[in-house]
């Protein structure tokens, strides 16, 4: 019983075991590793194309502004405000005092653009080749669901230099989102901290880019990844 307990149906070291479609399907569904890949794969989906590398080049570009992004919280306090411009002064710090503080944060700031340009284009190559169709109509949405999280990380992003440009693009978007139909007023004061732009602001923006849109990123890239691999692996034409 021990031994059936481990090793489910369609395991090669289970007795009976045999070399056909419906056992190799068995271990790859009760196996904790195997059930993240499809059971079976399309030819077309094992061809490198340079439009299939469009969603690996922004995953790749994620986990390259996760690790910039790390960095940069060591040397930016999130503090403003009459005499404690704390977060203006860290970025100028960093760009002249810490050692490569300059490069990783012009890495930071062009892989964030990237990464809207390459997340753009996946969506695209997947819009024209048809793959948004049944049975991939679930995974579409999320797509959707993570070009909108993309935009918000670089918006959100764009507040923390506190600089006049960022000032500025901020009580723009701001502007806009208090024009919301019903409840418009409170989303633009949840945004800024009160009724405008402040100390408050920034730390709320702050909590936004690093804490609670990359979490929800990463819950709907496992969910992306993982019905790509059970929708039959990359797509093609259906």
């Amino acid at each position: 019983m021990i031994w059936k307990s481990i090793f489910r149906p369609g395991s090669i070291y289970r007795k009976g075991y045999r070399d056909t479609s419906r056992d190799r399907a068995l271990a790859a569904m009760n196996n904790v590793l195997y059930h993240l890949h499809p059971v079976k794969v399309k030819r077309h989906g094992l061809k490198l194309t340079y439009t299939y590398c469009l969603g690996g080049l922004s995953f790749f570009l994620f986990i390259l502004l996760t690790i910039t992004g790390i960095f940069l919280m060591f040397f930016y306090t999130p503090a403003a405000g009459a005499g404690t411009e704390l977060a203006y002064l860290n970025m100028r710090e960093l760009s002249a005092s810490v050692t490569f503080g300059n490069l990783v944060r012009n890495m930071h700031r062009w892989g964030a653009h990237a990464m809207v340009f390459t997340v753009f284009l996946h969506m695209a190559r997947v819009f024209y080749h048809g793959a948004y169709k049944p049975p991939r109509e679930f995974n579409w949405v999320v797509g959707v669901i993570l070009l909108l999280l993309t935009l918000l990380l670089s918006f959100t992003g764009y507040l923390l230099p506190w600089d006049q440009l960022a000032l500025w693009a901020v009580t723009v978007g701001t502007n806009m989102m208090g024009y919301t139909p019903v409840f418009g007023d409170q989303v633009q004061f949840v945004l800024l901290g009160g009724v405008s732009i402040g100390p408050a602001t920034l730390l709320r923006w702050y909590v936004l880019h690093v804490l609670f849109i990359p979490f929800v990123t990463v819950v709907f890239l496992a969910v992306h990844f993982w019905r790509i691999r059970k929708d039959g692996g990359i797509s093609g034409p259906l």
